[in-house]
This record gives C-alpha cells, sequence and structure tokens, in this order.
C-alpha cells in the first residue's frame, strides 16, 4: 500500500479537467510517485552530504531535478531554510503553507541604502623576488614584522650595543629555518675552522670549500649573520676581523650564490673594517693596514659588480669614504682607510674630483704629524703619505706621455704649478719619482 494518499491525486485530476479515475489507477499513480519523491530527494541528499551540511535546502531540491532531467522548481532559491506553517481545513487534513515575513515599509524606506560595490578589477604584484618578499601593502606581513611585538624594547634592546660594552646576550632569530643536519655541520665545521688560529691548512680549506662550493645558498643569511656578529664582537682582534674579510670576499667570489639581496648587510662589515677608529690591540702602529687593505679591495669588487642592481651604491660609499677622510677628529687610520676606499670605489674619476681639491688643506694636518720624531703617528703619517701617492699615480692612466721630459716647460714651473695644486709635501715627493705624464696629469685634474 502507497503511502502516498490516493485522494490527493484524485483533486489533482478533477483540477485539470479529469473526473474519472478508476481505482487501479489512482493506487498505480501513487506508487509511481512515491518512487519519484523518493529518488528525488536521495539526489538532494547527496548534494547536502558533499556540501557538509546537516540541513536540506531548496538548493538541493534544484540540484536534483537538474541530475535528473527535470525542470527545477522556479521561486524557492533562498540560503535560508523555509519555515512552514500548518494550517487545518478539516478534520485529518492538514495545509501546509511557507510563512511569508512581513516587511515595514516605513523601516525599509529610512533605511541607509547599502554601499556601492567597487567594480572588478585585477591587479599583478610580486608575491616574492628571488626568494625574498617585497614590503607592500598587497603582501602578507612578514615574520619580522609580526615578530616586532616579542622583540624587547628599550636602551637595553640591541645585541651590537651590548657586545661592544661586554655584556654577552644570547638572541633567539625570530624566523625558524628549517636547515639539514649535513648544512648545519657544515656551517659550524666552516665558523670553527675560520677561528682556529693554530690550524692554517684548516682556514685554507674551509675558504677554498667557500668559493667553490655550489649547495649552501641556504647557509648565506646565516654567514652574513655570522660575519656582522664576529666584527661587532671583535674589533680589537685582528686576526678575527681577517678571517671576516676573508670570508666575505670568498663568498663574492662564488659564482654559484646570489649575493645581490645581501649586499646592504656585507657592506656595514666591510666599511667598519675599511674605516674604523680602532682595529685590534697590537702595539704596532701600522698593523691594522692590511686589514684596511683587504677592506678596500672588498669595496672595489662590490662597486664592480653590483653597481648594476643599485644606482646609489657608489655615490653612497663615496660620501661615506670621503667623510672619514676628511674629519681632522678621526684617527689617521681612520682616514687613511677613507683614502684607499675612495680609490677602490671610483678610481681615478673620483681621486681627481674629491681627493685632488682637498690636499693642500690636508697637508697642513699631516706635515705636523710627520715632524714628531718617533712618535707612534709619524709611522701612521708616513702610510697616509703613501696612500695619497698612491691614489694619484691612479691618474696617470690614459694621459699622453711626453717623449721629452717636461717640453717646454721648465721643472722649476711644473713644480710650482704641481704644489699650488697638492701642497709642498706632496708635490716634493712626487717629483721626485721623475714621472712627467704623472706631474701633467696631477695638474690637469
Amino acid at each position: 500500500m502507497s503511502v502516498w494518499n490516493p485522494d490527493n491525486i484524485k483533486d489533482v485530476a478533477e483540477s485539470i479537467g479529469i473526473n474519472s479515475l478508476s481505482d487501479d489507477v489512482l493506487r498505480g499513480l501513487s506508487s509511481d510517485i512515491e518512487y519519484r519523491i523518493s529518488q528525488v530527494l536521495e539526489e538532494a541528499l547527496k548534494f547536502m552530504r558533499h556540501s557538509k551540511r546537516t540541513t536540506l535546502t531548496t538548493q538541493d531540491i534544484s540540484q536534483a531535478l537538474k541530475v535528473l532531467e527535470v525542470e527545477p522548481l522556479y521561486g524557492y532559491e533562498s540560503t535560508r531554510p523555509l519555515r512552514f506553517g500548518e494550517a487545518s481545513i478539516g478534520p485529518g487534513q492538514p495545509l501546509f503553507y511557507v510563512e511569508d515575513e512581513e516587511m515595514d515599509f516605513e523601516k525599509l524606506i529610512n533605511a541607509p541604502l547599502p554601499k556601492v560595490p567597487r567594480e572588478i578589477s585585477l591587479t599583478a604584484h610580486w608575491l616574492a623576488v628571488e626568494g625574498v618578499q617585497p614590503s607592500i601593502p598587497q603582501n602578507p606581513a612578514s615574520a619580522d614584522t609580526r615578530s616586532q611585538d616579542l622583540v624587547p624594547k628599550g636602551p637595553g634592546a640591541n645585541p651590537n650595543i651590548l657586545a661592544i660594552n661586554g655584556n654577552d646576550v644570547a638572541v633567539k632569530p625570530p624566523v625558524k629555518h628549517i636547515l639539514s643536519k649535513e648544512l648545519q655541520l657544515y656551517f659550524d665545521k666552516v665558523c670553527s675552522a675560520l677561528l682556529d688560529e693554530s690550524n692554517e691548512e684548516y682556514r685554507i680549506a674551509a675558504l677554498a670549500s667557500m668559493r667553490n662550493d655550489p649547495g649552501i645558498h641556504q647557509l648565506v643569511p646565516y654567514f652574513v649573520q655570522f660575519i656582522a656578529e664576529k666584527i661587532t664582537h671583535g674589533l680589537k682582534s685582528l686576526f678575527v676581523l681577517t678571517q671576516m674579510m676573508q670570508l666575505t670576499s670568498a663568498m663574492l667570489d662564488n659564482q654559484n650564490l646570489y649575493i645581490d639581496p645581501y649586499i646592504s648587510s656585507l657592506i656595514s662589515p666591510i666599511l667598519t673594517c675599511l674605516v674604523g677608529r680602532r682595529l685590534g690591540s697590537s702595539p704596532d702602529p701600522i698593523a691594522h693596514l692590511p686589514l684596511r687593505n683587504l677592506a678596500a679591495a672588498l669595496l672595489h669588487v662590490v662597486c664592480k659588480k653590483y653597481t648594476k642592481s643599485s644606482s646609489t651604491l657608489k655615490p653612497r660609499l663615496a660620501r661615506t669614504c670621503l667623510k672619514h677622510f676628511l674629519d681632522p677628529t678621526k684617527p689617521l687610520g681612520a682616514n687613511y682607510g677613507g683614502i684607499i676606499g675612495l680609490q677602490a670605489v671610483g678610481g681615478p674619476e673620483i681621486v681627481g674630483g674629491l681627493i685632488v681639491p682637498n690636499l693642500k688643506e690636508y697637508e697642513t694636518l699631516i706635515r705636523e704629524l710627520l715632524e714628531e720624531e718617533g712618535s707612534p703617528k709619524q709611522a701612521e703619517a708616513e702610510a697616509v703619505v703613501t696612500a695619497l701617492v698612491g691614489a694619484l699615480q691612479t691618474l696617470e692612466d690614459g694621459v699622453v706621455g711626453l717623449t721629452n721630459g717636461y717640453a717646454s716647460e721648465d721643472r722649476e714651473d711644473q713644480g710650482q704649478r704641481l704644489s699650488d695644486k697638492v701642497g709642498d709635501l706632496l708635490a716634493s715627493r712626487i717629483l721626485q719619482m721623475e714621472r712627467p705624464t704623472l706631474v701633467k696629469a696631477i695638474i690637469e685634474a
């Protein structure tokens, strides 16, 4: 016996003009309607389960009708479940209907208008460039930014400043970076080898590996941080500073490493070893000069390889070196570093444009120190003069030589013009070299 009431079928048949239906036909139609409704419900329940819901909606019924190739019912699309009310029209004959929500026209008219939706548009932006996420509004906040709330604030927050004052601070990295055990072991071995003063062969092998190994790109930020920390903590050790510059040189020589994002982080340690006030604790007043020469060579490599990626790199470096060269309050070591730094950054162009115009004024300071016999500063002053002469010799490149000595002008006239240009001290040193081409280049600079 069918669950569906045959009287409902008879009422529908009479509404469309069919007045006589036998009982057998009514029972057959009732069974078929029950089968069709159960089929629709089964398909609708599938849509409900796949949607991870527990409430059957009208959309599930519509989708089931479409799957069964039946035209869906229109006007019942709603994301909310329908609420049915019950009305009784007679004994045992309930009537279910959809309750309509009553709307207050006064509230509807006085309600504020909704915001005009924005037009749909598409924009492109860089999520990451060579593994570095740009700091733009479209990108999510980086881990460094999110961890700022956890960083200690106040005068004791900077670990580098505390290290200079002699306080040991343990700083945990804000970003978790997963490295393989092999890379961690490699990093520890290289760091321990570079700081081992007793085993030179061990140090040479570590630097050779850093120059040629192609599989250490993940360790580049760790080595950059290692260099910065050791230079900050080891300003009194020439050995540590020299080894850090050797490590920097090895990283720059490795063609398999992409160093561009870390150049700004490497320049600070290089400049520290170039124009630092006090480097090392050796009693020899010129023991720090080889370290400064190495730093100047690295600065030349940086300017040669990475100027295209940063148009402001050379001007900033030249400004820093010039400041340390002309500042009379700086020690002679910083002046020496500024001179060779300017030469490394720009060559003859910067020597002629920035060093030569200031030599006559600088001579008064250096002459007084050269006259202090037996003073430790005398050796440093002599090194500064040698550096100035070496920088001036670069001006000779590209100048046409004179075949007959000083040509039509005599030696005294050339010497006077040279003294007016660079001062008596440097003029006498250059004239002793017997190089007319160099004299001509300096006068014309």
